[in-house]
C-alpha cells in the first residue's frame, strides 16, 4: 500500500496455509484463484473489504512458509527479511473476494494490468495468470479498512479495478437500508461483476478509455456527484491507484466538507 489511513489489525489466527484448488480467467482483466484447506477453519470472517497478506511461492516447490512469523508487524517483517531468498515467498496485499466457511474456501481476484512491459507486471499477477492449481500459499488476516460511521446518512464509495473486490464486499455487507453512491472504474466493459448492493445505493460503472490514467475517470465522477450526495454525515471509502485515493479524500474533505475521520482511503498501487 502507498498513502493510506487504513488500520492494520493483527488477528489471533496468525499464519494460515491453503492450496490453490481452482484458477480461472473470469474476465479480460481478472484472474480468480480459489484457495482451500482445513486451516481456513481458523479464518476470522469479517466481510466488507477484509484484507490480508498473501505469501506466494515464487520459488516453486522449494518455497517455505513454516519460518514466517504469525504477525506481519515490524518484527515479523524483519524476520521475513532474514529468510533465505531461495525459499522465501513474496508477500502482497489482497482483499477477500468471497469466503465460504462451510467449504473452507476463499476467493482472491488478481488484476491483470494493461501494461505490456513485463517489468511493470509485478509478481503476483503473472503468478496468478500461470493458473497455479496445486500451489501452496499462506495468508495473514489484517482486518478491514472500511470503518462505517455509525450516524452516517449516506455512503460514498469509489475505486478502480484494484479496489473492485473491496467495493463489492462493502456493498454486499452494508445494511439493506443504506443509501448513497458507488463509483467503480474498470478497464473493459466485460470486467463488470455481479453486485449485491442495497437498493438505495446508486452504482455507477465507468469503462476507462484506452491509454487514460487509471483512476482519473473515477475521480472525475466523484467530483460530479450531486451536492446532496455529501450533505449530512457521510461514510466514505476511496481506494485504488494512488492519485485516486489521495485525490478522492482531498476532494471529499476539502471541497465537500466531509469529516476526515469519515473518509477511509488507501492507495493500493501507483501508476508508473
Amino acid at each position: 500500500m502507498t498513502a493510506s489511513n487504513i488500520a492494520v489489525v493483527h488477528a489471533e489466527s496468525g499464519l494460515i496455509t491453503a492450496e490453490v484448488v481452482v484458477a480461472s480467467r473470469i474476465s479480460p482483466s481478472f484472474v480468480r484463484l480459489t484457495v482451500a484447506g482445513d486451516d481456513l477453519s481458523r479464518w476470522r470472517h469479517l466481510g466488507f473489504d477484509q484484507w490480508f497478506r498473501l505469501a506466494i511461492p515464487v520459488a516453486g516447490d522449494s518455497t517455505r512458509f513454516d519460518r514466517m512469523a504469525d504477525r506481519f508487524d515490524t518484527r515479523g517483517y524483519l524476520r521475513y527479511l532474514t529468510l533465505p531468498k531461495a525459499t522465501r515467498p513474496e508477500i502482497r496485499n489482497y482483499t477477500v473476494r468471497e469466503f465460504r466457511p462451510d467449504l473452507h474456501e476463499l476467493d482472491i481476484d488478481f488484476v491483470m494490468h494493461e501494461s505490456e512491459d513485463p517489468a511493470h507486471a509485478g509478481v503476483a499477477a503473472p503468478w496468478a495468470a500461470s493458473m497455479p492449481v496445486g500451489a501452496r500459499v499462506a495468508l495473514i488476516d489484517q482486518g478491514c479498512g472500511y470503518r462505517a460511521v455509525a450516524d452516517a446518512d449516506q455512503v460514498v464509495l469509489a475505486g478502480d479495478e484494484s479496489a473492485l473486490p473491496a467495493v463489492i464486499g462493502i456493498l454486499r455487507d452494508l445494511p439493506r437500508s443504506a443509501r448513497g453512491h458507488a463509483v467503480i472504474e474498470i478497464p473493459q466493459d466485460e470486467d463488470r461483476q455481479p453486485i449485491d448492493a442495497p437498493a438505495g445505493v446508486d452504482v455507477q460503472w465507468i469503462v476507462r478509455e484506452h491509454g487514460a490514467r487509471p483512476g482519473a475517470a473515477a475521480l472525475h465522477a466523484l467530483r460530479e456527484l450531486p451536492e446532496a450526495a455529501t450533505s449530512g454525515p457521510v461514510s466514505a471509502f476511496v481506494a485504488g491507484e494512488q492519485q485516486l485515493a489521495t485525490g478522492g479524500r482531498r476532494l471529499l474533505v476539502n471541497d465537500r466538507g466531509v469529516a476526515k475521520h469519515a473518509v477511509d482511503f488507501c492507495g493500493y498501487w501507483r501508476e508508473r
